[in-house]
């Protein structure tokens, strides 16, 4: 994947940091965080320093509270999750959370001087959702970036962004979609889990 998109992966979780109660506006929300994660991530040294540790501990906190993320790894699986048991869904979140936490930590070490700034909030027809649009700025080019948010009783929660018209599940599920074809719900698992084993070591 390209790193400009893996770069929108951490902005998805950073940009969102901590649950968006339904009562409060996304655009308001995003504008009001986001600076003050993104400036803990600049000036953070064990972030800076590529502490996996670290970076675990404030996407724990931080970020996941505000992820759908059983709605992220159902709709980046595809059709197959309806036939994985709760064992291997179990098994398939904490693999494909632990891969986006990895993009997570070599992006963090990157940001310099970024800003996120909110251009357009929209509802998407016919549901409970919204797409804030925004842009990364700083040196060189802006990134565009989009965040679908959909709405509970309590919360917004991110179920998607789209990065230069890409959105991010369907990015991953066009990877996922040939190992699945090939061999199943457990031959991802364990491409998952091999990925992260090496990403380790490295």
């Amino acid at each position: 994947m390209l790193n400009r998109r893996l770069f929108a992966a951490l902005t998805l979780g950073l940009a969102f940091a901590g649950a968006v109660r339904a009562d409060i506006a996304p655009d308001a929300f995003v504008r009001q965080i986001s600076g003050d994660v993104l400036a803990t991530a600049k000036t953070d040294k064990g972030i800076q320093s590529g502490d996996i540790n670290k970076v675990i501990a404030l996407v724990d906190a931080k970020v996941m509270p505000s992820v759908d993320f059983e709605a992220v790894t159902r709709s980046a699986v595809g059709p197959q999750w309806r036939g994985a048991s709760a064992e291997q869904r179990a098994q398939l979140q904490a693999q494909f959370k632990l891969l986006l936490v990895r993009v997570y930590a070599g992006a963090l070490t990157q940001l310099k001087d970024q800003t996120v700034e909110i251009t357009k909030t929209q509802p998407v027809p016919g549901s409970n959702q919204v797409v804030v649009q925004s842009e990364v700025r700083g040196s060189g080019d802006p990134i565009k970036l989009d965040y679908r948010l959909a709405k509970s009783a309590a919360a917004w929660k991110i179920i998607d962004v789209n990065v230069g018209g890409i959105w991010l599940v369907t990015s991953y599920r066009s990877q996922f979609s040939p190992i699945l074809s090939n061999g199943g719900v457990d031959a991802l698992i364990a491409k998952l889990t091999e990925m992260n084993k090496s990403a380790a070591k490295s």
